[in-house]
């Protein structure tokens, strides 16, 4: 497997895939290679298809984890090993659209207080007043913040798509960066790792979302991603327009933001029923 898999990490580098994408896809084949007791270059199409399918039936897997192991099997065999791409056919798995809890203000609010330190209630303020993913918060870095009056943002380097983007910086959440500069000192990044040589890790930043999630007695649904998607609806229902929002989340398409339009509760329930449109019925 070590052959096959420093030829599978080179051509994803070459491919420019996401470090993320990249250790997901090597752990998806490594799954594979376990399963069979053997290497998937020596597998066949039918043997795979059927790995799948026991993804789905036996494992129980969500949608969107068989739809990511079909993606890294399908580069392998297609882009590493040169099976010609008619002869290979992965079914990807219709992933259920459902909508994600969505917080109240009041809700986050008690959320960041409930936070046992000062380090996890900035990182629940920041995650949630610039509208950041995770592994964006967690990669943030004291330089990223650009507090001269006349910037006033955060600088989100290399996120989704290895793309950088520029989102808000309210004075509020930029108070308490100072206070938490103060109490911190962080030299390089924001939310360090404990040694300080790192960012901090992504499942110490849902730990503390968890433990504050926990603590402020909110329903337990979701994990800090939540409060991106509270960002983005609470913004919808305050007035700005789709297409403001989709830049700062980092959006390519519009279609994307638009989602949000199902969960902003003021735009749906605010509006008036087409029954009190109606002549007065007699």
């Amino acid at each position: 497997m070590s052959e096959l898999r420093e030829r599978m990490s080179n051509a994803m580098c070459l491919r420019g895939l996401a470090a993320r994408t990249q250790e997901a896809y090597i752990g998806a084949v490594a799954d594979l290679a376990m399963f069979y007791h053997r290497s998937p270059a020596e597998l066949r199409v039918e043997e795979v298809q059927a790995y799948l399918l026991h993804l789905i039936r036996d494992r129980k897997l969500a949608y969107a984890s068989v739809n990511q192991a079909s993606c890294a099997l399908r580069f392998l065999y297609r882009r590493v090993l040169g099976r010609p791409e008619a002869g290979f056919d992965i079914p990807m798995a219709k992933v259920p659209k459902r909508l994600p809890q969505i917080l109240s203000r009041e809700e986050v609010a008690r959320l960041i207080d409930a936070a046992r330190t000062l380090r996890g209630r900035t990182l629940l303020m920041t995650t949630y007043a610039a509208g950041l993913r995770v592994s964006e918060v967690c990669r943030l870095q004291v330089r990223d913040i650009e507090s001269a009056a006349d910037r006033l943002c955060l600088k989100v380097c290399h996120g989704k798509g290895g793309k950088d983007r520029y989102t808000l910086l309210s004075p509020r959440l930029l108070a308490a960066l100072r206070t938490y500069w103060r109490d911190t000192r962080p030299q390089r990044w924001l939310f360090s790792n404990r040694t300080g040589s790192g960012p901090m890790e992504i499942q110490t930043a849902q730990r503390i979302y968890y433990a504050a999630r926990n603590a402020a007695g909110i329903a337990p649904e979701g994990g800090i991603h939540g409060l991106r998607h509270a960002f983005a609806t609470h913004l919808l229902e305050g007035g700005v327009d789709l297409y403001s929002i989709g830049r700062l989340l980092g959006h390519d398409h519009l279609s994307t933001t638009a989602r949000y339009l199902h969960l902003a509760r003021a735009k749906l329930t605010g509006n008036t029923s087409p029954l009190e449109l109606l002549d007065p019925l007699t």
